[in-house]
């Protein structure tokens, strides 16, 4: 680690935000996705689902690409982000927090929506019948119960936004300090003389990272596992 310097350990700390952010802000929609995929039957199901899981199959250039044509500063959504907000997506961290949520979602959205099919619906039946809403049903018996895939979801979007390399770079590009995640860093150094060692050094950082987050995330889900079990 020691060939790591300053602007290295930048990208570092700023995939973390990156990655954290992302995964923060992807969980709320993730859970409302994946419960309407797992219960809910209605039109324009098998399109939600489609679209839920297409930037697993399209080239992340691709992704990228169409964020900029959207989020850009001439894109409609940017462009109401500007004139409303005064908030620019486009060759910012930010940016790159949007990037690394939208790759990272099909992932999250999965692995909730098999937590939720794996709930047996006559408990949420049988507490409906004693009288309880079904928002009061979803936190008191829904949530519990698929805690762990929910952890375990958002710890491998977690994971897999750390990692966002394609999407990224053609959304924000890669400006140092400012949207140069690990990923674009190891691209950068590669096209340089004698940046091999820092670019091998990111590497470890990056499968350590990434490994730990997956580690974590199968021992949340087996300690929550055990404590919904009452073991």
């Amino acid at each position: 680690m020691e060939t790591l310097g300053p602007e290295a350990w930048q990208a570092v700390a700023l995939s973390l935000r990156v990655a954290l952010v992302a995964t923060l802000a992807s969980v709320p929609p993730g859970l409302a996705v994946a419960y309407l995929l797992a219960r809910r039957r209605f039109p324009g199901h098998a399109l939600l689902n489609g679209l839920v899981h297409l930037p697993l199959i399209l080239p992340p250039v691709v992704t990228g690409y169409l964020l900029l044509l959207s989020f850009g500063r001439q894109g409609p959504l940017g462009a109401l982000l500007w004139d409303w907000f005064g908030v620019t997506l486009a060759f910012r961290w930010t940016g790159a927090a949007l990037a690394a949520a939208i790759m990272a979602f099909p992932l999250l959205v999965r692995a909730i929506r098999l937590a939720l099919e794996a709930v047996d619906p006559k408990l949420e039946e049988a507490a409906a019948t004693l009288g309880a809403s079904r928002a009061r049903v979803f936190l008191t018996i829904t949530l519990p119960l698929i805690l762990p895939g929910l952890l375990a979801g958002a710890l491998l979007g977690f994971a897999k936004a750390m990692g966002e390399f394609g999407a990224t770079i053609t959304f924000v590009s890669n400006i140092p300090g400012e949207t140069r995640t690990i990923a674009s860093a190891i691209y950068a150094f590669l096209q340089i003389p004698g940046g091999e060692r820092a670019a091998l050094a990111l590497v470890g950082v990056s499968v350590a990272l990434s490994m730990g987050a997956l580690l974590v995330s199968e021992w949340l889900a087996r300690r929550v596992a055990r404590r919904v079990a009452g073991q």
